[in-house]
């Protein structure tokens, strides 16, 4: 199969070569599954040490995937030829990439110029993930892709913050010295099925609280802000951007535009799961920012780019994958997940026997 896609070289054609690094994280697995289905030969690189075997192990039998167990702070070797590297390797949430400050730096840093070695070897392009934490505790709100950002550089999130600011840095140093074909993401809250129980952000802790009947926790007043893009929304961005002309460089922000409070996105999950869980207010983390809402005119005027999955859609498909996997590593017993259907407005249990 021969395939062409505008803003592309035409000459370059399926099947593609394609190295994502952090392949078996959340957001990293849902990216290969979408680069086989267009026809992709990936291959997908992880350490495991936020990613995991279940997230890709479906695709270990395809005769198109290769998975290598790697960390991307050591140099990188791959055999025949690359067309494309999409950069997600480095863990995301604060609880994980706290846990090894001086390895998150490295691994925004230093990976990510192993990642762009190899693509200056192989002469390919790459997507850099970065993230809406550049902006730090934003003094300008909603965020452009112009704003230079309120970072604290020796606060406790500044490994991650100033890591990818690095790494942002980095990559248009290669572009310019190496005229390096590079395109840079700029994330915002991401969510979806794949998320880690334990990754101690908004969604999944508050979706995981909800579903065993503990007291949601929420960090400060709850009045402070986030914008929740829903992972396939999240993917077709990145995409559109990969496959955009060489000039379409970014940074381009990613991210759902509707703002809602903390406490709002708590009311919402534990509306969706028919829980009885109460909220349970918390000190809020140092540097954590009050508000956070991506401008996105540029992913829609260069890219033709908007989420489209409405939040409530979203979040239930979030909460059955964690009532499914609550359930598959719990205790004999069963884990109820109630719902509105959003028609007749009937109240539907759906309760899932663990197996174990």
């Amino acid at each position: 199969m021969t395939m062409h896609l505008p803003g592309n070289d035409p000459k370059l054609s399926y099947p593609r070569h394609t190295l994502v690094t952090g392949g078996a994280g959340s957001s990293g697995s849902h990216v290969c599954d979408s680069l086989l289905q267009r026809g992709d030969r990936v291959i997908c690189v992880d350490n495991l040490f936020t990613g995991s075997m279940r997230n890709i192990r479906p695709l270990l039998n395809h005769p198109h995937f290769q998975f290598i167990e790697h960390d991307v702070r050591q140099p990188i070797r791959i055999d025949g030829a690359l067309d494309r590297i999409y950069n997600l390797a480095c863990p995301a949430s604060p609880q994980h990439y706290q846990r090894d400050p001086i390895g998150t730096m490295k691994t925004c840093v230093v990976g990510t110029m192993n990642v762009l070695e190899l693509a200056r070897q192989k002469s390919c392009r790459v997507l850099q993930a970065s993230t809406s934490e550049v902006y730090g505790d934003p003094e300008i709100h909603p965020q452009p892709e112009s704003y230079v950002g309120h970072v604290n550089a020796i606060g406790p999130r500044a490994c991650y913050d100033e890591g990818k600011r690095a790494a942002e840095a980095l990559i248009f140093d290669y572009q310019r010295v190496f005229d390096l074909q590079v395109k840079v993401a700029r994330i915002f809250n991401t969510y979806g099925p794949r998320m880690l129980e334990n990754d101690g952000r908004v969604v999944s802790n508050f979706i995981v609280q909800a579903l065993q009947g503990d007291p949601i926790t929420v960090y400060g007043s709850g009045k402070q802000t986030r914008c929740f893009c829903f992972v396939d929304d999240l993917i077709r961005g990145l995409e559109l951007l990969m496959e955009s002309p060489a000039s379409v460089t970014g940074p381009i922000n990613f991210g759902n535009p509707q703002e809602m409070s903390i406490e709002a996105i708590a009311h919402e999950i534990l509306a969706c799961t028919g829980s009885s869980s109460t909220l349970q207010f918390k000190p809020l983390p140092q540097d954590d920012p009050k508000r956070r809402k991506p401008l996105i005119e540029a992913a829609e005027q260069l890219l033709g780019w908007r989420p489209r999955i409405p939040l409530r859609t979203g979040l239930e498909a979030t909460i059955a994958y964690f009532a499914l996997q609550l359930a598959g590593s719990a205790k004999p017993e069963t884990v109820t997940l109630t719902r509105r259907t959003p028609k007749k407005g009937v109240r539907v249990r759906l309760t899932v026997a663990s197996q174990s």
